[in-house]
C-alpha cells in the first residue's frame, strides 16, 4: 500500500497559533509523518496571531464559497509551509477569526464558537479539494474539528477520518438550536447515538461517534477516560468505541528542546558534560532575583497552566512545607485567578526563595528547564504532558502524579536498584506531593545517586519518529478496514441483484 495522503486539521499549530500542547503536536507531527513518507497538508484557522506572523504571504485558493447554514460565505485561504515543507493552509474570514484570542477572553468563550468552527470544518474539507489535495485520511484534533467526521459520514463517500482527543475536559457543548449552522440533518444526527448530549450538541461527541478511529495522546489516558472517575460523562460513549480507541504517546521536537543546542540557555551542556547546567542554574537564580545561596540547593520549578487540573492548588496548600525544605522555587504560568493570587502572596512572603512569572514566555520556559533541578507536575489528570519529557532531556528530574501520560513516561526511582527517571505519587493530595518531593530533595544530597538518576532521565527517548510510526500504522489499518468493508458491501449488492 502506498503512503497515505493525510489532511491534518487542527484548531492551533505551533508556531502560528498556540494555547497549549495541542499546538506543539500539530506543529511537529506533520513533519514527522512526512519524513516517514506520508503526503501531508495541514489546515488551521486564519487567526489574527497567525497572520501577524507574516509567514502566510500567498493566497492558495481564491473565492472559496463555504456552506454555512442556509447560505454560502466566502473564505480567504492563505498558504505557508513548515520548516520541512509541509503545506499549511489558513482559513481566513475577518468576522470569525480576526480576534485577539483563539477561543475566548478572560470572561469566557466566544459566544459564536460553534459558528466559527463549523465554518472552519467545512472550509477545511473544501480547500483541500480546491487545491487538488484528495486525502485518504482526515486527521482531526479536539472538539473544534469534531464536526468533520460527521460531515464526511453524512455526505458522499469520502476519506477516512481519525479523531484525536487531546483533553476530554473540553467538549464543545452548544445549544440544540445552533445545530442548523452545521448543515447536518437534525433528524439524522441529533439523537443519543449521534451528537446529542443531554439536550445539547457536543462537537467532541460528534468526533468520537462518527470517526473511523479515535486516539488519545497516551495509552493510560485512553484507559482512564473509559472510567466514571475520568470519563467526564463521556465514558459510555468511549467504551462503545473501545475497539477503535488507541492511545499514542506524544513526542518531543528535539531540534527545539535540547540542552546541547538550545539558544536560550546561558551555557550548553549534555549528558557527558554537565558543567553547563550549573551555569544555567546560577544564571536562572540571578535572573529570577533569588538568593545566591540557592545555587547549591535544590531548585524546584513549575511551568504550567495554573489551575486545578494541573494540581497547582495542591502545591499551594503544601507551599509553606515545601519551602521549609531549604529549596528554591520558580513558577511560570497563568490561569486561575485565585491560584495566581495565592502564589503572589507566597512570593511576597518568600522573595529570596520563590519567584513567580505569570503569562506565557517560551524562552524563559527553556531557561527554567535548563536551570532547575526538579520539575513539579502534580496534575489531577494529564492526557499526555510534554514538560516532563522536556525536563528529562535537560536533566531536570520530574516529580509527578501517576496519571495519564505522566504514568506512561515517568518511571519512579527505586532506591534499592537505583533505576528510574523521576519520582511519582498516586493520591491527589498535598501530603502525597510533599512526600514524593521530600524523597527527591533527600536524593539530591547524595550526588552520586542523583547524577546517576539524572543520566538515566536524559537518556530516555521520546522522539516524534516513534509516534509517527504508530500513527502511520493506524492509518494503514483504518484504510484496510474501510477497503474490506466496501468490498464486502459491493459483494452483497452483487448477490442481491436479480
Amino acid at each position: 500500500m502506498r503512503p497515505p495522503k493525510v489532511l491534518f486539521v487542527a484548531p492551533e499549530m505551533a508556531p502560528f497559533a498556540k494555547t497549549g500542547g495541542l499546538a506543539d503536536v500539530a506543529g511537529a507531527l506533520p513533519d514527522a509523518l512526512t519524513e516517514r513518507g506520508a503526503d501531508v497538508c495541514a489546515v488551521i484557522p486564519g487567526y489574527r496571531c497567525a497572520r501577524e506572523q507574516g509567514e502566510f504571504g500567498r493566497p492558495a485558493v481564491g473565492g472559496l464559497k463555504v456552506p454555512f447554514g442556509s447560505v454560502h460565505l466566502e473564505a480567504g485561504i492563505l498558504e505557508t509551509a513548515t520548516e520541512r515543507g509541509v503545506p499549511v493552509l489558513a482559513v481566513e474570514r475577518e468576522d470569525l477569526f480576526d480576534r485577539p484570542n483563539l477561543y475566548g477572553t478572560g470572561g469566557g468563550d466566544y459566544y459564536d464558537n460553534l459558528e466559527r468552527f463549523a465554518f472552519f470544518s467545512r472550509a477545511a474539507l473544501l480547500v483541500a479539494r480546491a487545491r487538488g489535495f484528495e486525502p485518504d485520511i482526515v486527521h482531526c484534533h479536539d472538539w473544534q474539528t469534531g464536526l468533520i467526521p460527521a460531515l464526511i459520514r453524512e455526505g458522499a463517500p469520502g476519506p477516512a477520518s481519525v479523531f484525536t482527543i487531546h483533553n476530554l475536559g473540553y467538549q464543545g457543548l452548544f445549544p440544540r438550536e445552533k445545530l442548523a449552522f452545521t448543515g447536518l440533518s437534525e433528524r439524522r444526527v441529533y439523537h443519543p447515538e449521534g451528537l446529542e448530549y443531554w439536550g445539547r450538541v457536543s462537537l467532541l461527541k460528534a468526533g468520537i461517534v462518527y470517526s473511523d478511529a479515535v486516539t488519545t495522546v497516551s495509552p493510560t489516558y485512553a484507559e482512564e477516560i473509559q472510567t466514571p472517575e475520568m470519563g467526564m460523562g463521556m465514558e459510555g460513549v468511549l467504551r462503545g468505541r473501545s475497539g477503535s480507541l488507541t492511545g499514542i504517546l506524544n513526542g518531543v521536537d528535539y531540534d527545539r528542546w535540547s540542552p546541547e543546542t538550545d539558544p536560550h540557555l546561558a551555557a550548553a551542556y549534555g549528558a557527558k558534560d554537565m558543567d553547563g547546567k550549573d551555569r544555567c542554574k546560577e544564571a536562572l537564580v540571578r535572573e529570577m532575583g533569588l538568593a545566591g545561596g540557592l545555587a547549591g540547593r535544590p531548585l524546584l520549578a513549575v511551568v504550567s497552566r495554573l489551575d486545578a487540573q494541573k494540581g497547582i492548588d495542591l502545591l499551594v496548600r503544601a507551599l509553606e512545607e515545601v519551602l521549609s525544605l531549604d529549596v528554591g522555587l520558580v513558577v511560570l504560568g497563568a490561569g486561575d485567578p485565585g491560584i495566581e493570587a495565592s502564589l503572589r502572596e507566597a512570593r511576597t512572603a518568600h522573595r529570596d526563595r520563590m519567584a513567580l512569572r505569570t503569562g506565557m514566555d517560551d524562552p524563559l520556559a527553556h531557561r527554567i528547564m535548563g536551570g532547575a533541578d526538579i520539575l513539579l507536575i502534580p496534575s489531577r489528570y494529564e492526557p499526555c504532558g510534554l514538560t516532563q519529557m522536556y525536563a528529562m532531556r535537560y536533566g531536570t528530574l520530574p516529580v509527578v502524579r501517576a496519571t495519564g501520560g505522566l504514568e506512561d513516561t515517568v518511571t519512579a526511582y527505586n532506591g534499592r536498584t537505583g533505576s528510574g527517571n523521576g519520582f511519582k505519587f498516586k493520591e491527589a493530595a498535598p501530603r502525597a506531593l510533599l512526600a514524593s518531593l521530600k524523597e527527591a530533595v533527600a536524593l539530591y544530597g547524595d550526588r552520586t545517586r542523583w547524577e546517576r538518576l539524572r543520566a538515566s532521565a536524559m537518556a530516555v527517548e521520546f522522539s516524534w519518529d516513534r509516534s509517527a510510526r504508530r500513527y502511520l500504522d493506524l492509518y494503514t489499518s483504518v484504510l484496510r478496514s474501510r477497503s474490506s468493508s466496501r468490498g464486502a458491501g459491493l459483494e452483497r449488492q452483487a448477490l442481491q441483484r436479480p
